[in-house]
């Protein structure tokens, strides 16, 4: 029973990093560099990377952090210790279920708002200039947002594998 849980655990910290790392990078990096560009470059690469995103990497590290923190849940709720992992576990997948809602409630529906407008690089200025103020701001707050939770519930993750390796050793 040990090996499974350390396998859950591992791998849940291990795919919450890669998520809360994706949401970081957006934050400090991507969206302050498509910031000085133009409407007709930032609304095309947003859709280049949205539709590039949806991939089966991409796909375990976002569904597959939240399914293995349950499942480390789980495997701890028989013969864990009082002071054991499974409360931080619950709190890890709790702050990463906001980021899922906050996700598909706000950043899904704005990266849908982009797609709308089709092609950029044939769809007139003034629509590339208006989808983009209403997305911009929004999507990045949002994805701070996101770059918090998630980072909050790898730091939970992070206190369950040394509270467990403590109970184990």
């Amino acid at each position: 029973m040990d090996a499974f849980r350390t396998v859950a655990l591992v791998a849940a910290t291990l795919t919450t990093g890669l998520i809360a790392g994706l949401y970081y990078g957006f934050a400090c990096a991507v969206m302050p560099g498509l910031r000085g560009t133009d409407d007709r470059t930032f609304v095309g690469t947003m859709q280049g990377i949205n539709v590039r995103i949806l991939n089966g990497w991409f796909a375990l590290g976002f569904g597959g952090s939240l399914v293995l923190t349950v499942l480390a849940g789980a495997l701890h709720l028989v013969g864990d210790a009082p002071d054991g992992p499974l409360p931080w576990i619950g709190a890890a997948a709790a702050l990463y279920v906001l980021t899922l809602v906050s996700t598909f409630a706000v950043n899904i529906p704005l990266n849908d708002e982009l797609d709308a407008v089709g092609d950029a690089g044939s769809a007139a200025a003034s629509a590339l200039a208006a989808v983009r103020l209403r997305f911009e701001t929004r999507w990045v707050r949002w994805n701070a947002f996101r770059a918090v939770a998630a980072t909050g519930a790898l730091g939970c993750l992070v206190w369950c594998l040394v509270l467990y390796g403590r109970a184990t050793a």
